[in-house]
């Protein structure tokens, strides 16, 4: 790290500037651990335009991401401006440095998918509406637990009891914790992902979860629908697919776009009358036309399970649809 001396006074004011906002940012949310129990939180995303960072909290460590915006440093100039903005974090919000992570998101494009930065498999656990979850803050760009889906897993849990509840592309398997947690009957969580239906056993054992009526499937969703017997029906359904997602292991791609409509078609037939999907991407241009989907009620609840913190009201989009 060089001497604040040898920085450019741009980067000394942008440095200034971005410690102000952390500070102001801070006390705005001092509360949310003592009154609401919220220990992992968004604090910064990209407030300030020549700062393109999110800083999000987990518990006492930082995660700190970088976007893509032009800028006019070398590389070298902006590595040391970037480790620069993470001192900068944690000396401002007290945050020990062997706390603090920086990762670099670079822009989706195409069918590229985010790929892992380090090869630590460190995992340390957080805690969110009295839960418990397994995180990595140093190998992915995603943590093993999406902070703007906070308001949408409680939803889960207070419709979840006595229901049979399925949980489609389910990733380190937070929405499966949060329907057992509200009394599911029976959890069924599906993902292609072996290491990620591994850790999503780990976070369900993790809260006292492990009996047999909760059940895992490290298979395709697609083809879990495919194949799925007709009488096994849902009452409850998650459904959080990613944008894009390439794998060896199945022949077709999957592009939210163009799959999300055909796959809910084919995902009514497994629901009950009555029963609910809620339905999230991240795909910040996706269309979608409720007319399409031959169910009861189509309503899109972005407004509320978007957690109040985030700047970006577009973070996710999320649907009810009652068949």
């Amino acid at each position: 790290m060089k001497n604040s001396s040898s920085y450019s006074q741009k980067t000394i004011e942008q440095a200034n500037l971005f410690a102000t906002r952390l500070s102001k940012r801070a006390r705005h949310l001092r509360r949310y651990p003592t009154r609401r129990g919220i220990t992992c939180y968004r604090l910064y995303e990209r407030d300030i335009p020549e700062i393109p960072l999110v800083v999000d909290r987990y518990e006492d460590n930082l995660h700190i991401t970088e976007y893509e915006r032009p800028h006019d440093r070398e590389p070298a100039e902006h590595s040391e401006w970037l480790d620069l903005m993470a001192k900068t974090a944690g000396e401002t919000l007290e945050i020990p440095a062997n706390n603090v992570y920086l990762k670099k998101r670079e822009r989706q494009r195409g069918t590229k998918q985010h790929e892992k930065v380090a090869e630590t498999d460190s995992r340390i656990e957080v805690q969110e509406g009295g839960l418990k979850f397994l995180v990595n803050l140093a190998d992915y760009v995603d943590t093993g637990l999406f902070l703007d889906h906070r308001v949408t897993r409680q939803m889960v849990r207070e419709v979840a009891a006595g229901k049979n509840f399925l949980n489609l592309f389910c990733y380190t398997g937070s929405f499966s914790v949060y329907a057992a947690a509200g009394g599911a009957a029976k959890t069924t969580s599906v993902d292609l992902s072996k290491r990620y239906i591994e850790w999503s056993k780990v976070n369900m054992r993790r809260n006292g979860f492990d009996g047999p009526e909760h059940e895992y499937f490290a298979i395709d969703a697609v083809q879990f629908v495919n194949d799925h017997k007709p009488a096994e029906l849902y009452d409850l359904v998650v459904f959080d697919p990613p944008t894009f997602s390439n794998s060896k292991s199945t022949q077709n791609d999957w592009d939210v776009q163009t799959c999300a409509v055909p796959f809910l078609n084919q995902l009514l037939a497994l629901v009950k009358p009555n029963g609910v999907i809620y339905f999230s991407n991240n795909f910040r241009g996706f269309k979608f036309d409720p007319a399409e989907i031959p169910a009861t009620t189509v309503h899109e609840i972005s407004n509320q399970t978007v957690p109040e913190e985030y700047r970006n009201r577009r973070i996710h989009r999320c649907w009810r649809i009652v068949k």
